[in-house]
């Protein structure tokens, strides 16, 4: 079964990785670096900073950064347990695949996609009552994920293990803040 899941997993990243062109591989190498999204991240934090105030937005900002160490060495767990291999460094595929970016690290599961949806979920549930279109922020880790299938850095399965790894911790960190509004700032907005 595992073996039927790993050789999905893998031609179905052929196939994806295989949809790029030359044409393209700029602007995803510009996706994936983290300091391309310093303008997106900027114009979110002015918008919680309008609508929360200052003592807030570094409140929850505090959360953010205790998310991102938290989900991180998970990763780095995960990574480390099952040692699997990038796909740009699997010498069973990687003359079928574009290889645009590598990585001497480990593939299982992806840090981008785990800390991008960590961070999208814990400020959607935060602040979905305040923004009306806040959905759209899950555009965000669809996006940089991609871009690791595209430059041949990570298999779907990559993606989607650190998805839900990024969900669960983004939900719970989400209900610790909850919590942590709740006893320290009764009343204050965000604590229902």
């Amino acid at each position: 079964m595992l073996e039927k899941i790993v050789s999905l997993d893998t031609q179905l990243f052929i196939y994806l990785n295989g949809l790029g062109s030359e044409t393209f591989d700029g602007f995803w190498l510009l996706v994936t670096k983290q300091t391309s999204w310093i303008p997106f991240f900027a114009v979110l934090l002015y918008l919680i900073f309008k609508k929360l105030g200052t003592k807030q937005t570094l409140y929850m900002l505090l959360f953010v950064a205790i998310l991102l160490v938290f989900t991180d060495q998970i990763t780095n767990l995960f990574k480390y347990a099952f040692h699997r291999l990038r796909p740009c460094n699997n010498p069973e595929i990687n003359a079928k695949i574009r290889i645009i970016k590598s990585s001497a690290t480990f593939s299982f599961f992806s840090g981008h996609a785990a800390n991008t949806m960590a961070v999208a979920t814990f400020l959607y549930f935060n602040l979905k009552r305040h923004f009306k279109y806040l959905g759209f922020l899950f555009l965000w880790p669809l996006i940089f994920a991609y871009s690791r299938i595209y430059l041949g850095l990570h298999y779907p399965t990559d993606i989607i293990c650190g998805y839900l790894c990024g969900l669960i911790m983004g939900f719970l960190m989400f209900k610790l803040y909850q919590n942590a509004q709740q006893k320290y700032f009764p009343g204050v907005i965000g604590t229902k």
